[in-house]
């Protein structure tokens, strides 16, 4: 089996954007920002937000972080919208009334919306391209391959099926609809999986030789897991990520990559 481990990616692009952060800081005196917006407490969402805020100042990127009742975040969206020393801004999901989120992110201005979750976003959301800067760091090849995405997710499967099909890839899309799905995927040269569906992606649904992305993310019995089934990691003859340190860590490398590019396409325009 080979392992595609985002995190050994990882590194070397944190090393880089270092050094972006670095020049902009001491060149133009620029800070890039993030401002992390969130309305509920719990450990998952402190979790990810002290990752952000880890992997900033590891790079030199500030990150504010407000927690705020959801009534007023619409002022505070306003106020960080027009305050020009702030180059990105979060909604961190999931918030308190969950019914409002599209209202919400489509709020952050187009040019701040470094999580792409709004409908004129001007970045590419960090999962998917997370998913194509996992495959092409390992020499993978999607043009001309049969390819399989599960999940029509907003997040993640929606998004990387329109820019996979804009890089001219041709690729299945698999949803709750779907029949026959074994026979698809048996077909498959590469797999894409974000559903967050523990085992969706069994072992007899994969064919020798197929190569394996799994973005989903899902909880199960107090574990944080993933789409594939464990029978799929005792295999010898398949390209999988791994259980931990595949898509992640290339995750929040996007993130920031958005920032980076907001905070460089402020220096352009000023």
């Amino acid at each position: 089996m080979k392992l595609l481990r985002g995190s050994e990616l990882a590194a070397f692009i944190k090393a880089r954007q270092a050094q972006t952060v670095r020049s902009l800081t001491q060149s133009d005196g620029i800070i890039p920002k993030l401002a992390i917006i969130k309305t509920i407490d719990n450990p998952v969402i402190d979790l990810y937000v002290s990752l952000k805020q880890r992997y900033a100042s590891d790079i030199g990127i500030a990150v504010d972080v407000y927690r705020l009742q959801q009534k007023t975040v619409p002022d505070m969206l306003k106020q960080l919208n027009h305050d020009v020393s702030v180059h990105g801004i979060i909604i961190q999901l999931p918030i308190e009334h969950p019914e409002a989120t599209e209202e919400l992110v489509n709020m952050v201005t187009p040019d701040k919306d470094v999580d792409a979750l709004g409908a004129n976003a001007r970045f590419d959301p960090a999962t998917p391209m997370a998913i194509l800067w996992l495959l092409s760091g390992f020499n993978i090849d999607l043009q001309g391959k049969r390819v399989v995405l599960i999940g029509k997710g907003k997040l993640v499967g929606k998004p990387l099926a329109e820019m996979l099909q804009k890089s001219g890839v041709n690729v299945q899309t698999i949803d709750r609809s779907t029949r026959n799905v074994s026979a698809i995927t048996l077909n498959a040269e590469v797999i894409i999986t974000a559903t967050g569906q523990p085992s969706i992606l069994k072992s007899n649904m994969v064919s020798p030789g197929t190569v394996i992305v799994d973005a989903g993310v899902a909880s199960e019995n107090g574990k944080t897991v993933g789409d594939v089934d464990e029978e799929l990691f005792e295999r010898n003859d398949i390209t999988i990520t791994p259980k931990k340190g595949g898509v992640g860590p290339l995750t929040i490398c996007a993130l920031f990559e958005n920032v980076i590019m907001a905070a460089e396409r402020q220096r352009l325009s000023g």
